[in-house]
């Protein structure tokens, strides 16, 4: 157990650098995008410009939440992409997707573009209780109350 506490905390504190969410949002709608393009249903609406454009902005969707998870130095570029990239697939991909995969691009790219590199760590409810206890009984063990 100490084995797979110790690789989460390393994941934990990966994901704690970098816009992780956003990253992982825009990766999931452009998938579905891509997705729906592929769906063989009769129901598939083709609106405005067909073939490779279709296939092509969601596909750089899916680049730029992976470059945005693995590269976060350079997140305000690609979420402006992302964002351009969700917006154009409205015209070119079912309507980005039946409007899903656009929202989760669109939403995915502002909150990586919103994503603050230096805030300190959100500290758990659990770790807070702890620390509090670990204070309540470092002081209850003193010199100044009576045994």
């Amino acid at each position: 157990m100490d084995g797979t506490g110790t690789r989460r905390e390393r994941f934990r504190l990966w994901r704690g650098r970098r816009p992780f969410l956003g990253g992982v949002l825009l990766v999931l709608g452009g998938a579905e995008i891509l997705v729906t393009m592929k769906a063989p249903l009769p129901v598939i609406l083709h609106i405005g410009m067909q073939g490779l454009a279709g296939y092509l902005l969601p596909s750089l969707m899916v680049v730029c939440g992976l470059l945005i998870v693995f590269n976060p130095a350079q997140r305000l570029f690609y979420s402006v992409l992302g964002i351009l990239l969700s917006l154009g697939t409205w015209l070119t991909s079912n309507i980005g997707g039946f409007v899903i995969g656009l929202l989760l691009g669109a939403v995915g790219s502002c909150i990586t573009f919103g994503w603050l590199p230096d805030q300190e760590p959100r500290v758990s409810r659990r770790q807070r209780r702890k620390a509090a206890r670990a204070t309540a009984q470092g002081f209850g063990d003193g010199a100044g109350e009576p045994a």
